[in-house]
This record gives structure tokens, C-alpha cells and sequence, in this order.
């Protein structure tokens, strides 16, 4: 009887909930696995799942939002294995699992914290309101694998936000898995889209979309490359969050600043009865 022969698994791209091949055909090997390479199409379609997506995910009570997030720390926790087998350290692991409820407790108190009703002079209410900005392109760093991916759409995603992630090339299998964490997860299609390959060619597409509303530049290493994502995002005035240095510590507190920094502020007067 001949040794039997495994099978290679062949990682896609997770868009709309879905996992589809690029539209190219093209892969690339990482540790005897094949993984898809996005193509500048792959990324315009996932834009296009964030976007519809959109209006469901920031329409969602912050409660359910937070539930959804809880259980995809579940999810991940149940996973651990498998992220150890793919080369992510035990105590990285247990860190994305911590780091997911602990962004999942504040779906309901962002609007407490960063919300309220102004005092003005006059016989009116003025109250100010946070809400999601929208559609979010984000360049994941390269390390911590896991830890770094969770700690950039964990808080692009709590407040209503939906997401298109280029994943670090060189680390796409931490990525690809977390996929399919979320798509058990209850977490509705295109509110996280995952894109793996070559961040040159699926960044600049993302930069210049006109449907695209910020980008967070965090895993972008290359100094030309993060002023051209700069020059093409200003065509539609996209809020831009740059680079993080590389040394950058992502086990301590992350505080709010990434939350914060992908919400806007509306305000309503209203007047007061009499």
C-alpha cells in the first residue's frame, strides 16, 4: 500500500462572508500552503461588500455589536491550537482573545464616553452623538501576526465600521484564519473583508477608492509607499491614521485612540418646551 499523500490546503481571500479565489488565479506559497494573491479587482469587490454591508452593521444596536465581537473571542478561543500550529505563540493567542472582549465591552459605552448634551445659551438641547465613519481600508502590520491584526479591526469594527484588510504578506496564515473565525461568528458578510498577497498592489487601489472612507496605514514599513497611499487617499479627503514604528509594543493597553480616531461627531439642537 503507497504513503498516502496529504492535501494541501489552498487559503482564499474572505470577502462578503464568502471565500473566493482571486479573480486572477494567481497564489503564492507559505509554509507548503497555497494563498490566494489579490488582485486590484479583489480589492474593488471587497470594497464593495464593505459597503453594503455598511448600513446593516452601524444600524445594529451597540449591545448586539458587542456580542458579536464576544463571540468571535470565542470562537477564536476554541481556535488556539491552530494558531499555535501555525507558528503563533500560546500567550499571543490568549492576548487576541483578551483583546477582542475587551474592545467588545466598549460597543455600548462609546457613545456614553465620547457623547453627551453640550450646555449652550439659549432654549435648546444641543447633544453630540458618535458615529462610524464607514468603509475602512486597513494595511495590517507584519507582527505580532495575530495580536497586530486583532488590535487594527477589533476597533475599526466595535463602533459600525466595516473593513477591507490587506494582510501582511510575508504572515497571511494568522489572517486567513482569523477568516474563518469570523465567518462562525455571527458577524454579518463584508463587515471584515481580508485580502492576502502584495500589499503594492492592493493598498494603492484601496487608497484611491472613491468608496473608501479612511485608511489606517498602520503595517505600511516603506516610507515612499505610505506618502503615495497619503497622496491618493486625499483625492476624496479620506481620513488618513499613519505608520505605528516598528518597535511598536502592541501587548499594552491600546487605549481608545484607534477607536476614536475612525468615528465622527454629530451634533443636534433641538428646542426646549416650554
Amino acid at each position: 500500500m503507497s504513503e498516502r499523500v496529504a492535501v494541501r490546503k489552498t487559503y482564499k481571500l474572505f470577502i462578503g462572508g464568502k471565500f473566493p479565489r482571486s479573480e486572477s488565479g494567481r497564489s503564492y506559497l507559505v509554509q507548503s500552503s497555497n494563498v490566494s494573491l489579490a488582485s486590484r479587482k479583489d480589492a474593488r469587490d471587497a470594497v464593495v461588500a464593505a459597503r453594503a454591508a455598511v448600513k446593516g452593521w452601524a444600524g445594529a444596536t451597540a449591545y448586539n455589536r458587542g456580542q458579536i465581537l464576544y463571540r468571535a473571542a470565542e470562537m477564536l478561543e476554541g481556535r488556539r491550537e491552530q494558531f499555535v500550529a501555525l507558528g503563533i505563540p500560546g500567550d499571543e493567542v490568549d492576548a487576541a482573545v483578551d483583546r477582542w472582549v475587551w474592545y467588545a465591552g466598549w460597543a455600548d459605552k462609546l457613545a456614553q464616553v465620547y457623547g453627551g448634551a453640550n450646555p449652550v445659551a439659549g432654549p435648546y438641547f444641543n447633544i453630540s452623538a458618535p458615529e462610524p465613519t464607514g468603509v475602512i481600508a486597513v494595511v495590517a502590520p507584519e507582527r505580532p501576526a495575530l495580536l497586530g491584526l486583532v488590535s487594527v479591526i477589533a476597533p475599526a469594527i466595535v463602533s459600525g465600521n466595516t473593513v477591507v484588510v490587506a494582510a501582511s504578506p510575508s504572515e497571511p496564515l494568522a489572517a486567513v484564519t482569523l477568516a474563518e473565525v469570523l465567518a462562525t461568528s455571527d458577524l454579518p458578510g463584508g463587515v471584515v473583508n481580508i485580502l492576502t498577497g502584495a500589499i503594492t498592489e492592493t493598498a494603492p487601489a484601496l487608497a484611491a477608492h472613491m468608496d473608501v472612507n479612511a485608511i489606517d496605514l498602520t503595517g505600511v514599513t516603506d516610507t515612499a509607499l505610505a506618502t503615495d497611499l497619503e497622496v491618493r487617499a486625499a483625492e476624496n479627503l479620506k481620513r488618513v491614521l499613519r505608520p505605528v514604528p516598528a518597535d511598536h509594543d502592541w501587548s499594552v493597553d491600546p487605549g481608545l485612540a484607534r477607536m476614536t480616531a475612525l468615528l465622527e461627531t454629530k451634533t443636534v439642537w433641538h428646542p426646549k418646551g416650554v
